[in-house]
This record gives structure tokens, sequence and C-alpha cells, in this order.
């Protein structure tokens, strides 16, 4: 593709949508940014505070654990409280959270801090997504989704250059910026961002209202959830086996550093362009192929030995990466209620937070159990299966699902003019 067309593509990306996305995509990038601390915990664990790799271990998953339970109670105050209280809610909490990191000591303090910062720090996704799917048409929602997603891993490329250097002089300091970055960001959010839940309207029949229940009973959306949580322990391999496995292969952490590096790049480099071309193709062919490119993404990691071919893999799960997390914010968009995005949102995100949890636990054990080649091998499985079955799930979603995104329309439209945001506004 040529740079002019790159550059096009670009343009028809950002082109569109609602004042309102772009200043809530703005409070994405202000909050990543500043989103480092858990990327240093483990080193400022062991290296400054002298604790064991097992104990940062317990820290890490008591914020996983956190993180599932935030998963779930965000989702459900996004549609009681609304979107902007819980996203506020949570990122003053994430700030005041990352603040006392900085200075508490002892053991059991910070294994309670970090059980909080997972809560806090979680339960602002739900709110974030489901404001999105308010304020976003339903035919631009794949394109936001991607949007945003290009914002975390622009954010989170730029503070991983600067936060390197901000540590090494004070792990205290460090922790004190992040806090205030994460205070930026509810300022903006209090600042720009209005109220996006939709007003109740008449129920038809007497319909219940939506529960968590509901949500639990949905058997097709249950389904994407269970897959998505095989999509996430196959890519969480990317921060469990690849770094032990290119150690055991002689390779230093700076060229850890370096093939992680490339997972963003790719992202920043090429996410935008690649929003128009998925946009508005089949989300069943989408999700099947971006699966079998995680899969057997990392399944070529059996088949690397040099710092090139370790980064030739990580391209290629990279693109399944960029092609799976869109894709399926916007399926979660399609399949759930106006009144409900909030929950289904925190029921899909928790899928993410559970394999969070397991990943690990499951890497290590066939690492130490079996070897490197069958844990790749059992990735290449995964992706086959996760494939196969969002194939399945998606078989005759488009005719259902037609009268649902119609009267989606009707809905947004109304609510940005109330709101005084035309709908072209620009950024």
């Amino acid at each position: 593709m040529s740079v002019a067309a790159l550059r096009r593509a670009s343009k028809e990306a950002v082109a569109g949508l609602p004042r309102e996305f772009w200043w809530l995509w703005t409070s994405t990038l202000v909050n990543r940014l500043g989103g480092f601390v858990l990327t240093f915990l483990a080193l400022y664990l062991t290296a400054a505070r002298g604790f064991s790799a097992a104990y940062a271990g317990l820290v890490a998953s008591l914020i996983g654990a956190g993180g599932v339970i935030a998963s779930m109670l965000g989702g459900v105050l996004a549609d009681r409280l609304g979107r902007r209280p819980t996203l506020l809610g949570a990122q003053l909490a994430t700030a005041a959270t990352v603040a006392v990191l900085a200075f508490v000591r002892d053991p059991v303090s910070i294994a309670v801090t970090g059980f909080a910062l997972g809560l806090a720090s979680n339960a602002s996704r739900p709110a974030i997504q489901a404001m999105m799917a308010d304020i976003v048409p339903p035919h631009d929602r794949v394109r936001a989704f991607s949007l945003n997603y290009w914002a975390i891993n622009l954010g989170f490329a730029i503070s991983s250059v600067y936060a390197g250097f901000l540590v090494a002089q004070s792990y205290t300091f460090g922790f004190l910026v992040e806090a205030g970055m994460t205070l930026a960001c509810a300022c903006v959010v209090f600042v720009k961002v209005k109220e996006s839940r939709p007003e109740p309207g008449p129920r038809i029949s007497a319909a219940p209202a939506v529960t968590m229940g509901t949500v639990l009973r949905d058997g097709r959306f249950m389904v994407m959830v269970g897959l998505s949580f095989l999509v996430a322990v196959v890519f969480t391999q990317s921060s469990v086996g690849l770094p032990i496995v290119m150690g055991e292969n002689g390779l230093s952490s700076s060229d850890v550093g370096l093939v992680a590096a490339v997972n963003g790049v790719v992202i920043v480099a090429l996410q935008i362009p690649l929003t128009r071309f998925i946009q508005h193709r089949d989300p069943g062919r989408l999700l099947a192929v971006s699966s079998l490119l995680i899969g057997y993404g990392f399944a070529l990691t059996a088949f690397a030995g040099s710092l090139a071919a370790y980064a030739l893999t990580v391209v290629v799960w990279t693109l399944g990466e960029m092609v799976n997390a869109p894709t399926q914010s916007g399926l979660v968009a399609r399949l759930a209620p106006a009144e409900g995005r909030g929950r289904y949102q925190g029921v899909y995100t928790m899928s993410w937070s559970a394999a969070a949890l397991v990943a690990p636990l499951a890497g290590g054990w066939v690492l130490d159990s079996a070897g490197a080649g069958w844990l790749w091998a059992g990735c290449a499985a995964l992706g086959t299966v996760t494939a196969g079955g969002y194939w399945a799930l998606m078989r005759g979603l488009h005719a259902e699902e037609t009268v649902h995104e119609v009267q989606e329309v009707q809905q947004v439209a109304p609510a940005r003019e109330s709101a005084g945001t035309p709908e072209n506004a620009p950024a």
C-alpha cells in the first residue's frame, strides 16, 4: 500500500465521529500516557523492596482478582448510576490507590493496596465501552473501538519510553506521576464528557428489566464470552510463556523488551489504516481469522531461534489482536440491549481478567510438565477451536440484528441532539 493510500485510509478512519467520542478518546489517551505502574510493579517489589518473586506473583494475582470483581461491579454501576459517575469514581479511586502504593511498605498493606488497585483500575472499562456504544451509531462502532484501542497502545508505547527513566530515579515519583495523569484523565471526563446512558423508554409487553441474570442467561453472548476467554488465555502468553522461553533460549531481558516493543509499534503504525478494511466486514469471519492468527502466531514461536524470528511471530499474532479487539467490542455492543450495555461490557471484560488469572498458572504448568513445544501446540489448538466457535456463533446474526440496529440508530441520534452534539462534529 502506498503512502498516499495509507494517508487516505487514516483520514477516512477518523472522519465523522461525534465530538463526545473524541473527548472520551482523549481521556483514554491521557490515562494510558500515565499507565505504567503495573508494568514495573514486579520489578519494584523484588528489586527495590526485596520481596520474593513468589510474593510479587501473589500481588499480581490479587490485582487480577480485583479486576475480575471490578468488571462485574463496574458494569452494574454503569447501568444503575450512569456511565459518567462510574467512570469518574473509578479514575479517582485509581489515582488515590496508586498514590498510596507509592508509600506503603509492609507486605500486607502492599497486597491490600494491590487488590484495591485492580478493583479501581478495571471498574472504568465497562463504562467506557458502554458510553462509546451509546454515542456512536452501530455502523461506526467497530471504527470507534478500533480508534480507542489505538489510543491505548499509543499511550502505552509513549509511557514505556519515559517511565523507565522515571522509576530509575525514584519509584515513588513514578507512581505519583501516574496518579497525577489519572487525575488529569478524570478532569477531562468531568469537564467535557456528558452522561450518555439512554433514558428508559416504555417497556413492550411488560418485558423485565435487564439484570446480571439476564446477561448470564443470554446463550449467544455467553458463548462469545467463553470464546473471548480462550483467545485471552492464548494472548496472555505474550507476557508469560514467551519471555520465559526466550530466556531459556539464551536471550537477554533487553532482547525480550525489544521483541515486546514490536507489538506496540505494529499497532500504532497500522491500527488506523486497518480500521478502514475491517469496519464493514462480517464479524464472524474477522473473529475466526483473528483467532487463527493469534493461535498460530504463538505456535510459530516453536520454530523461532533468533531475535528476528521471535519478532516475526509477534507481528503475526499482533495482526490478529488488531482485528480481534475492536471487532469483539463492537459485537458486544451489538448483542447488548441499550439499557444493559454496562453489564454486558462488564461480563465481556471479565473474560480477559479471568484469563489474566488462569493463563500464568496454565502456561507455567505446561512449561514445567511438558515443555515449550506443547505450550505452543496448545495455543494453535485453542486458536483453531475458537475460530470454529466464532464461525458457528455468528451464523444468522445479520438477519436477527437488522431491526435492532435500526432501532439503535433512532435512539442514538436524539441522544446526541439533546446533548447539543452534532453528528459529524470535528474533534
